[in-house]
């Protein structure tokens, strides 16, 4: 009897470990094979595939050639082979329609406008990807809801970015920006001029407005959450550049425990204000910011365009979301000002009109909500610079069953990469100038700009368009116009033009303006 049992068990063992074998082999050769041939035979060219590690020494190394190269002028804004090196690499090796590994997966390119749209509008197939190298770690603002509880997420979010929401968080903007020109206006004030670093500052800026609006009057706990997601991103970063080994974030190294601990840290403060919300909401207060808006519809709401009733965020989602407005919302905004601010130091011209339209529109007085839509010149500026500059340089998706896309069959497994700022830099696009800041390309609107092509996208486009863009565009136009009333400014000698991409598009080596106090 116990010969028998010990057979069992042995078989048992035997075949579980045959069936792990057999799925790490089709795992890092069999399948990859298989999606190469599918690709290859459907006229899509690439390195062949190599065991395990795939292309990620082409892509490190062009990522290291790029951010060791000599500075570019300060008038260049060719800067795709900077931001996406590995993009610029393979397209020269093998032309736009190529596919490059990453791991045993592929990730096949995609810039025909047509295509970026169905890719876009149909979320059931082409799904953002969870980023494996640390699973759940990485819902510091990474990885997004999926299906059911996904939808739940977005329809409860949405009232926090309605316009009507959008005007109550005004005044709290303007809190913060007069806090950074206060502080610029000391530095400048014993000689009129001083050399400023604002980068810094700019990143402190859309912290600190993060903090007023998604908190309220949890504000200063806000700021302790934003200072430790920071460090966590810091620390999370250097893994997604490397090549994923499954089960490698359980093991107990110093950076996994570095950011479990981080991670517990940022979840236990923000589900301390969600704890303490839940106790003491009942005034208008908790409902002008992300935090009350996401308690009250949560209790509130049913989700009607999916059909399902009575689907609320728990506690847990709530506090992931809240991860998520920190990440995407700070680092975007801090990006789009910096490079704004950049690019009117260059072009005087815009920046004089841009400043005149501020005048005109609020006078003495700080910005307020209607007149942000009176900006038509401040808004040009702003697309141009979303056009060269845009903070996301690039967007992919996972192909989770096989299907097809224009003339393609694609299979699972197969992940797609958009290139944002490339397309948005294409002569066949934009025409020979598209290289050149020409903000009086969006005098006639977005559509007339892109001839309808659907060639404009920093902040994503259909039923993946980003819930936060108006809530950036209102942060970014206030900003800019207290800036822009108290301030002339110019490019320092000592500026560094070298964009280079970490989550987004930003200065590698700061960004160093003269600016001088408006008397």
């Amino acid at each position: 009897m116990e010969a028998t049992v010990s057979s069992v068990l042995l078989s048992l063992a035997l075949a579980t470990l045959l069936t792990c074998a057999w799925k790490a082999v089709n795992w890092v050769w069999l399948r990859p094979r298989q999606l190469e041939r599918c690709l290859r035979d459907q006229g899509f060219k690439g390195n062949p595939y190599r065991f395990l590690y795939g292309d990620y020494k082409e892509f490190a190394s062009a990522i290291k050639e790029a951010r060791s190269k000599p500075p570019m002028e300060s008038n260049d804004n060719d800067i795709v082979p900077r931001v996406i090196p590995f993009h610029q690499y393979f397209v020269n090796l093998h032309g736009t329609n190529y596919f490059a590994w990453l791991g045993p997966k592929p990730r096949l390119n995609i810039m025909d406008p047509k295509l970026i749209k169905e890719i876009l509008s149909n979320i059931d197939v082409f799904r953002k990807p969870a980023m494996n190298p640390l699973g759940k770690l990485l819902l510091t603002g990474v990885v997004v809801h999926e299906g059911e509880k996904w939808a739940t997420s977005r329809s409860l979010i949405n009232p926090a970015f309605h316009l009507e929401k959008l005007k109550l968080m005004v005044p709290a903007m303007n809190s913060s920006c007069c806090e950074m020109i206060s502080k610029w206006e000391v530095l400048v004030s014993t000689k009129g001029s001083c050399e400023l670093d604002v980068w810094p500052d700019l990143c402190n800026l859309t912290a600190d407005v993060i903090s007023r609006t998604a908190f309220g009057s949890d504000y200063d706990e806000g700021k302790q959450i934003f200072q430790l997601q920071k460090e966590l991103t810091d620390t999370v970063m250097p893994h997604l550049r490397s090549i994923y080994i499954p089960g490698w974030r359980f093991l107990p190294t110093k950076a996994n425990r570095r950011m479990k601990k981080l991670y517990n840290e940022v979840g236990a403060l923000v589900r301390n204000i969600v704890d303490k919300r839940q106790r003491t909401t009942n005034g208008e207060e908790g409902d002008n910011n992300l935090l009350g808006i996401l308690l009250k519809s949560s209790l509130e709401t049913t989700d009607q365009e999916q059909g399902h009733k009575n689907i609320k965020l728990t506690v847990d989602d709530i506090i992931e979301e809240c991860r998520l407005f920190y990440l995407a919302g700070q680092e975007t905004t801090s990006a789009l000002l910096v490079w704004t601010m950049v690019l009117l130091s260059n072009h005087q011209k815009w920046q004089a009109l841009a400043r005149e339209e501020v005048l005109e529109v609020f006078g003495d007085s700080e910005p307020y909500f209607d007149g942000l839509h009176q900006l038509k010149t401040v808004t040009m500026i702003l697309n141009e610079v979303m056009r060269l500059y845009s903070p996301a340089a690039l967007f992919v998706r996972n192909i989770h069953k096989n299907t097809k896309l224009g003339g393609f069959v694609l299979p699972a497994g197969t992940e797609i990469m958009v290139p944002i700022i490339a397309i948005q830099h294409d002569p066949e696009a934009w025409g020979e100038d598209s290289k050149y800041f020409k903000p009086e390309r969006f005098s006639e609107g977005i559509a007339k700009a892109t001839d309808g092509q659907g060639t404009f996208f920093p902040f994503g486009g259909g039923r993946r368009i980003c819930i936060g863009a108006n809530y950036a565009l209102v942060e970014a136009k206030i900003a800019l116009a207290m800036i822009l009333k108290r301030f002339y400014f110019e490019l320092s000698p000592s500026y560094v033009h070298s964009p280079s991409l970490l989550l987004t598009v930003q200065p590698q080596h700061g960004a160093h303006l003269i600016l001088q106090k408006i008397f």
